[in-house]
């Protein structure tokens, strides 16, 4: 299990699409997203953008 330090500040959407099973989207603190713990290197905005561009349903 990853954990933060307390002083993060982040911000985790759970999304889910018909391709996929439920998993976390996770703001970190330099604002990328990261999927289970791995920086995706794209912003977080952009990537939930995309991912319900591409038919997932994301929401807190």
């Amino acid at each position: 299990m990853i954990t933060c330090k307390e002083d993060d500040s982040r911000s985790c959407t759970t999304c889910n699409s018909p391709q996929t099973q439920e998993f976390e989207v996770c703001e970190d603190g330099d604002g990328n997203a990261s999927v289970n713990g791995e920086d995706t290197g794209v912003r977080y905005d952009i990537y939930i953008s995309d991912l319900i561009a591409a038919g997932a349903t994301c929401g807190s």
